[in-house]
């Protein structure tokens, strides 16, 4: 027996990582109901929530949140699911993985640092929070 994953699981996860890009929800939360692993992770370390995200589809990202994947977890490159959604713009998609425990301040660069690098200075005040003297918009 080698530790070498058989043709069939190689093409099953290449249609994970197909249906996280192309925001398949139904498809994604199926798989991982069924067992897959809700952090499995591409050559890259690219998980499924990642290329979700990162692809802009909000109902993928929470679909894969409430099926236990990790809002926090970096890529070989030390990115994380919301540093993409940062360097992207979707807005929806940062909604999502904050209200999924995201952590502005986790990866490298992270979300945060995402923000100042690209001048999004609304977004840097929501990850830092209200500083006294000023309040969220509603």
């Amino acid at each position: 027996m080698t530790d070498t994953p058989d043709a069939d699981v190689i093409a099953l996860a290449g249609r994970l990582f197909d249906a996280a890009r192309a925001g398949d929800t139904d498809t994604l939360a199926a798989y991982v109901d069924a067992g897959a692993p809700a952090n499995l992770t591409n050559d890259r370390g690219d998980t499924l929530l990642m290329l979700a995200a990162y692809h802009g589809h909000a109902a993928a990202v929470t679909a894969l949140l409430e099926r236990g994947a990790d809002p926090n977890r970096a890529n070989d490159r030390g990115q994380t699911p919301l540093a993409g959604a940062v360097f992207k713009g979707a807005d929806d998609v940062l909604d999502a993985l904050l209200a999924g425990g995201a952590d502005p301040s986790a990866g490298t660069p992270s979300a945060v640092d995402t923000a100042r690098m690209f001048g999004k200075d609304a977004l840097v005040a929501r990850f830092e929070g209200p500083s006294e003297g000023r309040s969220e918009a509603p």
